[in-house]
């Protein structure tokens, strides 16, 4: 019984960390391109962003309805949030922009940690 409340406080707490991530990412200002930020002059940070949203979407949805336990989250968040930090060095290079390869290398990792989702939710069934 506790174990059980245990993780259940665990995904509450993991899940408040994603929407207020997700929250104080949409209030951010344009003109500072990062992240989480939409700025119509970025399109490759514009499409990263938008993946990472997803993601996020994917994993926060997997919580909810019990298909991801709280160690694949926390795995899935940490990779995530090692993805961000890449994206936010790469942009700090470029004054604000992406190359390709840097969109690539991003793409790649977030089509490794996609993958990693859909296989911990289908071995959580």
């Amino acid at each position: 019984m506790i174990s059980k409340l245990t993780k259940s406080l665990f995904v509450l707490a993991v899940s408040g960390l994603m929407i207020a991530g997700t929250a104080s990412a949409q209030t951010a200002n344009s003109s500072e391109a990062g992240p989480g930020v939409v700025d119509p002059g970025h399109p490759r940070v514009n499409e990263v962003n938008r993946r990472e949203e997803r993601q996020q979407q994917r994993i926060a949805k997997g919580v909810q309805n019990g298909t991801l336990n709280p160690n694949e989250t926390a795995h899935l968040e940490k990779r995530e949030a090692a993805l961000q930090k890449t994206e936010q060095k790469d942009m700090a290079k470029n004054g604000g922009h992406l190359t390709k390869a840097e969109q690539k290398n991003l793409n790649h990792r977030e089509n490794k940690i996609s993958r990693s989702i859909h296989r911990d939710k289908t071995n959580g069934k």
